[in-house]
Protein backbone atom coordinates (compact mmCIF):
# COMPACT_ATOMS: atom_id res chain seq x y z
CA UNK A 1 0.00 0.00 0.00
CA UNK A 2 2.90 2.19 1.21
CA UNK A 3 4.82 1.87 -2.81
CA UNK A 4 1.45 2.56 -4.41
CA UNK A 5 0.87 5.92 -2.56
CA UNK A 6 4.75 6.66 -2.90
CA UNK A 7 4.68 6.35 -6.49
CA UNK A 8 1.50 8.10 -6.55
CA UNK A 9 3.19 10.95 -5.32
CA UNK A 10 5.89 10.73 -7.39
CA UNK A 11 3.47 10.75 -9.90
CA UNK A 12 2.24 14.30 -9.41
CA UNK A 13 5.15 15.96 -8.21
CA UNK A 14 6.65 14.97 -11.81
CA UNK A 15 3.35 16.50 -13.16
CA UNK A 16 3.71 19.39 -11.13
CA UNK A 17 7.22 19.96 -12.23
CA UNK A 18 6.81 19.58 -15.69
CA UNK A 19 4.05 22.37 -15.47
CA UNK A 20 6.18 24.55 -13.68
CA UNK A 21 8.84 24.32 -16.35
CA UNK A 22 5.90 25.28 -18.77
CA UNK A 23 4.48 28.11 -16.80
CA UNK A 24 8.20 29.10 -16.54
CA UNK A 25 8.75 28.81 -20.26
CA UNK A 26 5.69 31.09 -20.67
CA UNK A 27 6.94 33.96 -18.19
CA UNK A 28 10.35 34.07 -20.12
CA UNK A 29 8.24 34.56 -23.73
CA UNK A 30 6.17 37.27 -21.80
CA UNK A 31 9.03 39.22 -20.96
CA UNK A 32 11.09 38.81 -24.34
CA UNK A 33 7.15 40.04 -25.55
CA UNK A 34 6.95 43.07 -23.18
CA UNK A 35 10.05 44.53 -23.27
CA UNK A 36 9.91 44.30 -27.29
CA UNK A 37 6.65 46.10 -26.78
CA UNK A 38 8.65 48.98 -24.36
CA UNK A 39 11.53 49.47 -27.34
CA UNK A 40 8.72 49.94 -29.77
CA UNK A 41 6.68 52.30 -27.36
CA UNK A 42 10.08 54.39 -26.62
CA UNK A 43 10.62 54.23 -30.72
CA UNK A 44 7.15 55.65 -31.36
CA UNK A 45 6.89 57.86 -28.76
CA UNK A 46 11.25 59.68 -29.84
CA UNK A 47 9.44 59.95 -33.28
CA UNK A 48 6.10 61.83 -31.97
CA UNK A 49 8.73 63.89 -29.52
CA UNK A 50 10.76 64.96 -33.21
CA UNK A 51 7.03 65.20 -35.32
CA UNK A 52 6.58 67.52 -32.67
CA UNK A 53 9.06 69.74 -32.76
CA UNK A 54 9.10 70.27 -35.82
CA UNK A 55 5.54 71.12 -36.37
CA UNK A 56 6.16 73.75 -33.60
CA UNK A 57 9.21 74.96 -35.81
CA UNK A 58 6.95 75.57 -38.87
CA UNK A 59 4.08 77.39 -37.03
CA UNK A 60 7.09 79.40 -35.93
CA UNK A 61 8.31 80.12 -39.23
CA UNK A 62 4.81 80.86 -40.66
CA UNK A 63 3.50 82.92 -37.61
CA UNK A 64 0.96 80.44 -36.85
CA UNK A 65 2.24 79.89 -32.94
CA UNK A 66 0.48 82.43 -30.32
CA UNK A 67 4.23 82.22 -29.08
CA UNK A 68 5.81 83.23 -32.66
CA UNK A 69 8.67 85.79 -31.68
Amino acid sequence: MSDTLDNLILRMLHRMDEKLDRLGDDIRELKGRVGALEERYASASRRLDRVELRLERIERRLELSEHSA
